[in-house]
């Protein structure tokens, strides 16, 4: 790996342990390697939790065997791409596995979901509140790749820092730590039909503004 690409990989960076709670399912394939989608259940420190997809290269891992149930760790990036469906683009995301281990059930002790992202404003964050009061923003942060790529990745601020985002322009350079959740959601396909989705984002608990120089 080149420096290029390692300061690079320091912008994206994903840390989760969680269960495996499906089987892995073939996504593409470069240059003779295949890479397979696999869902990794991650306890929140509610009682809910967040189901997020793992990209993982068949050199990493036996994909041929059935996982379900066991806890693993996976340290990567968390990865964007468009899918062309109904007519337009669909953001589809995604945790790219750089390194996994099997590993024991979620210790209380450590953290099982972090992100870190050092990227850059897309569009104005969208700043609102609930009926009841509660301070939201979203933002678009495009993080850069290797070979002029760029993956965009959604994130949701909360109180003070939703205000905050209120005042960051577009091309703004900023860095942000948090958590990858999922969400459920309802689309609307026609008048009479309609289908549940689930969507992903990174929740925000600590960002900086920085300097494009620095």
């Amino acid at each position: 790996m080149n420096l290029q690409e390692n300061e690079i990989i320091q912008n994206n960076q994903v840390s989760i342990i969680g269960e495996i709670v499906s089987e892995f399912v073939f996504s593409h394939e470069v240059f003779g390697e295949g890479f397979y989608l696999v869902e990794v259940m991650v306890k929140r420190l509610s009682e809910s939790s967040d189901c997020i997809p793992i990209m993982i290269s068949e050199r990493l891992i036996d994909v041929t065997q059935d996982y379900r149930g066991q806890f693993i760790r996976v340290t990567g990036q968390f990865r964007s791409y468009n899918r062309h469906e109904e007519k337009k683009n669909r953001l589809v995301l995604s945790v790219f596995a750089r390194e996994v281990a099997f590993t024991e059930e979620e210790n209380d002790k450590v953290k099982t979901n972090q992100i870190f992202l050092d990227g850059y404003i897309c569009k104005s964050p969208v700043y609102r509140k609930t009926p009841l009061g509660r301070e939201i923003s979203d933002m678009l942060v495009a993080v850069n790749r290797p070979y002029g790529k760029s993956d965009y990745i959604p994130c949701i601020c909360w109180g003070r820092n939703a205000r905050f985002t209120s005042t960051f322009e577009v091309g703004g350079r900023v860095q942000i730590w948090g958590r990858i959740q999922s969400r459920e959601y309802v689309k609307k396909i026609d008048d009479d039909i309609t289908q549940k989705r689930v969507t992903y984002e990174v929740s925000v608990s600590k960002l900086e503004v920085l300097d494009n120089e620095d």
